[in-house]
């Protein structure tokens, strides 16, 4: 059984956060002596990860003494009791946020979050035309409009030059989610959209942990929106919280949840595996971040990949990385779905991103531009899941060469 303490044993070895430098590797890294004989599962040769990606998530000590105390005191079968007041302070503490309410998942917690902030039918929400699906639903289960504004040139998050322009006497509220790594221009979409008296949701599913400027992400916008499924970061197997600092605003999400009894319940059992895993997110973030810095040092030097710049961040900004995102640059000779068939037989978590909304029926949306740059990611983005960014040094470098190998292979 793999332990949370036992994955990448020679974490010691890893290069330092602290400076957050980058780890630069020559051109030769991807043709080095060791690896010109061998070939890609597809050509006949063995694969580079042949018992596939790691496992996620995975139990430490932490985790089985939690589990095994609430089962033995009983707190397991409790509708409410410690253990979920704990995490509640947990939670609060760790955001320095000051009300917290525990749901049964991330896409609830969104839904939750708009009605804190008092969206209604007929009204608008703002968002990303590249997003989670979930978001767009969320805003469509209260009876709102979503409104379709672009992502930065290259990038994956909210542009935030178009806000202003979205925005009309039925704007109610804007989704601002910090996606695959990158790290939205909160501050900039907090301040245009208070100007015009916006609820902003700031979504941190994908990156619990993450800090812009010495403050924790989701410490930004209104009310924040965390994720415990059993894919992310921080995992319950399900689950999701909302938290933010005006009690009134909270209240309304409490009395749609609360109908005799919760119905997006949160139980003790996922408050047991949860809790020891907060403690342990600033380390782990650390470490995913040392890989990330050589495997997108590594990509620079392709041909036709690149993903985000994050080799020297300066102090107080750290990541945190649930997906790295790996593009195809314009006018690449391949397919993208060639390029990932050839890396999952190498036992690598490669998939597409989000579709996107940008093909979306204006029945159910208003759009704003062109949306070109959304509809470029959609096309050509490919996210890396996290687990294999916790491994050890040989396990990155190995990961490393199978994709340099794979894109000449699909050269040709």
């Amino acid at each position: 059984m793999i332990r949370f303490d036992a994955i990448g044993s020679d974490s010691r070895n890893l290069p330092s956060t602290s400076s957050c430098v980058t780890v630069l590797r020559s051109p030769s890294h991807f043709c080095s002596p060791s690896i010109l004989n061998q070939l890609l599962k597809i050509e006949g040769g063995s694969a580079a990860f042949p018992d596939g990606p790691p496992a996620w998530p995975v139990a430490g000590d932490a985790i089985f003494k939690s589990v095994n105390d609430a089962l033995i005191s009983g707190q397991w079968g409790l509708y409410e009791g410690e253990l979920l007041e704990q995490t509640h302070s947990a939670l609060q503490k760790m955001w320095g946020l000051s009300h917290c309410l525990l749901c049964s998942s991330g896409t609830v917690a969104v839904e939750l979050a708009l009605r804190a902030a008092g969206v209604k039918a007929d009204d608008e929400v703002i968002l990303a035309a590249y997003d989670f699906p979930g978001n767009f639903r969320a805003i469509e289960a209260i009876g709102a409009r979503p409104v379709l504004i672009d992502v930065l040139p290259g990038r994956w998050t909210i542009d935030a030059r178009h806000l202003k322009m979205a925005t009309s006497d039925k704007t109610r509220a804007v989704i601002v989610s910090h996606l695959h790594g990158e790290t939205a221009d909160i501050e900039s979409l907090v301040a245009i959209a208070h100007d015009a008296k916006i609820q902003v949701i700031e979504d941190v599913c994908q990156s619990p942990g993450a800090m812009l400027n010495g403050r924790m992400l989701g410490t930004f916008g209104d009310v924040v929106t965390l994720s415990f499924g059993g894919s992310k970061l921080l995992s319950a197997g399900r689950g999701g919280a909302v938290l933010c600092d005006d009690e009134s605003l909270l209240q309304r999400a409490r009395i749609f949840a609360h109908r005799g009894n919760d119905a997006f319940p949160f139980s003790q059992m996922q408050a047991a595996l949860l809790l020891p895993q907060l403690s342990q997110l600033e380390s782990f973030n650390q470490r995913r971040l040392s890989a990330v810095q050589r495997i997108t040092a590594a990509l620079s030097e392709t041909k036709w990949l690149q993903s985000l710049e994050v080799g020297s961040l300066p102090a107080g900004n750290i990541p945190a990385f649930y997906k790295l995102p790996i593009r195809l640059k314009q006018n690449a000779p391949y397919e993208r779905a060639a390029y990932l068939d050839v890396v999952a037989q190498e036992g690598i978590m490669l998939a597409e991103g989000f579709r996107g909304f940008v093909k979306r029926s204006s029945r159910r949306c208003r759009k704003v531009g062109d949306l070109k740059h959304s509809r470029s990611a959609a096309a050509m983005t490919m996210l890396l899941h996290h687990p294999i960014l916790l491994s050890s040094n040989s396990d990155i470098d190995r990961l490393i060469e199978a994709l340099g190998r794979a894109e000449r292979y699909v050269i040709g």
